[in-house]
């Protein structure tokens, strides 16, 4: 298969595959999206193409990667067209999504995202650089003064590298010519996004131009959101299977499930796309629903993807397909869910959960979860965790999906085989070398780990006493089986 995805072979794509009803020559850019990758592509994109649909063409997306170039090398010659791929069990269906303008790697060309953010018909700023990118000690949220992109950024205010750079850069630019100040909208896995963007962004503001900062506390709407949606990393056999669909060759497609929520705070001074009509969810407040995503949600995956990576169990489908494993979460959201705001409805929402994990047609790897845990796990199960210690309620659970996560975070799993670690800050911190040392000592060794345990659990002795029990439970009987006894004991 030679031909390729492009705006050229549209019209020769299947009928069964649908296309943008829009000229896409008309669109102009409102959009600024940084960090773009498989989830941008699979959830903000598809709905900002269904305001295209509808006739509202000023939101065409400028999509930029602050690391890597693969996704720009990928559609770019696709004219930034690319397939989104629903899949539900033996089901699924394509589209053809077309908002997204132009993509942008930063480091190649820093000025031309300071142009593109400086744009006075871009308006908006969404962003999705996962919770390393936002360069926070996420145990206390405050800015990691001493990170080499916050740095190089004080230094070389003309050719940033961080989203703050990028950000105070085009603000400065915007003011001087005129223009409306940026909204804001984080759309990563943080408890109160919006309120740490800010936060960080003023922080570093401080730093770089503080005459600046009262503007932009005054000025620019930093709106809270909530994203959920399972959006597996694409492969190899997903790229040969689309592309035999389309007749074309899609060198990125991705693939969701048919699920998504997507929970705004409705706080755009200057303007926004009309989401509700693709069912996206406005509200005053959106803490109690991201509370009860992160926790139950993220939380019980970064769980299974501890497991996975311990009893080598290669997707979520797979580790859910022990019995073992649905008992154990299914502890952990009785325990977590006791944390929820009354406003939502936990339960519920976990019994959906059982229905998504078990989805075997999405392949989500465990590998993929357990991406920069060490970032994740404060958010998704110490939160929870210290407001069920300070209850003095019931964390049993919680603690042992901690102590799964530190042996998951050895060299070898239980059979013996090579743990694939993706965490830059992990790997940045002096880690035990857990099969040479007693389980105590190794234990120890983690709660040293300021940046993911903070300075308060450490000296929280029940705490520490029950994770060593555990930790040893799993170092002697391995995953599954010290799972087993935790039920039964």
């Amino acid at each position: 298969m030679t031909d390729r995805l492009s705006a050229a072979t549209l019209p020769r794509l299947p009928q069964s595959v649908a296309t943008p009803t829009y000229d896409r020559q008309t669109v102009t850019p409102g959009i600024v999206h940084l960090g773009v990758g498989a989830f941008h592509r699979a959830h903000q994109a598809v709905f900002i193409d269904d305001c295209l649909n509808r006739g509202e063409t000023q939101w065409g997306i400028i999509a930029a990667s602050l690391r890597s170039p693969d996704t720009r090398d990928a559609i770019e010659p696709q004219n930034n067209l690319y397939t989104f791929c629903l899949r539900d069990g033996q089901s699924e269906h394509l589209r053809i999504i077309g908002s997204i303008m132009e993509t942008i790697v930063a480091p190649e060309d820093p000025e031309r995202l300071v142009e593109r953010l400086s744009d006075p018909r871009v308006l908006i700023v969404t962003l999705t650089v996962t919770e390393k990118g936002y360069l926070t000690n996420l145990a206390s949220r405050s800015l990691l003064r001493d990170h080499p992109d916050i740095l190089h950024d004080l230094e070389n205010p003309d050719r940033p590298r961080s989203i703050f750079g990028f950000i105070l850069a085009a603000t400065q630019r915007r003011r001087k010519e005129g223009s409306l100040p940026l909204t804001l909208l984080s759309c990563d896995n943080l408890p109160a996004n919006g309120h740490v963007l800010q936060k960080l962004l003023l922080e570093f503001v401080a730093l770089a131009d503080p005459e600046l900062a009262p503007f932009i506390e005054a000025n620019i709407a930093c709106p809270c959101s909530m994203v959920d949606r399972i959006v597996p990393a694409t492969t190899d056999a997903d790229r040969d299977a689309i592309s035999t669909a389309l007749g074309v060759r899609d060198a990125w497609p991705v693939v969701a499930e048919p699920y998504f929520r997507f929970v705004i705070e409705d706080r755009f001074p200057h303007g926004r796309p009309a989401l509700e009509r693709s069912g996206v969810e406005f509200v005053s407040d959106v803490e109690p629903y991201e509370h009860m995503k992160l926790r139950m949600l993220n939380g019980s995956h970064s769980a299974i993807a501890a497991i996975g990576q311990i009893a080598g169990l290669k997707t979520v489908a797979d580790a859910w397909g022990e019995k073992t494993v649905r008992d154990f979460i299914d502890a952990y959201w009785r325990e977590v869910g006791r944390t929820l705001d009354l406003a939502v409805d936990g339960a519920e929402f976990a019994a959906g959960l059982r229905e998504r994990f078990a989805n075997p047609s999405l392949q989500h790897k465990t590998m993929q979860i357990a991406s920069d845990a060490s970032q994740k796990v404060p958010l998704r199960i110490l939160s929870p965790l210290r407001e069920l210690l300070a209850e003095k309620a019931e964390c049993r659970t919680v603690i042992f999906a901690i102590a799964l996560w530190i042996r998951s975070c050895a060299d070898k799993d239980e059979r013996g085989q090579p743990i694939t670690i993706l965490d830059p800050a992990f790997k940045e911190w002096d880690a035990p070398d857990q099969l040479a040392m007693t389980p105590d000592a190794v234990v120890d060794r983690f709660l040293i780990f300021e940046r993911t345990f903070g300075s308060d659990l450490p000296r929280n002795e029940a705490f520490a006493s029950t994770l060593k029990a555990s930790y040893r439970d799993i170092r002697e009987h391995g995953a599954i089986g010290a799972i087993g006894k935790f039920l039964t004991s």
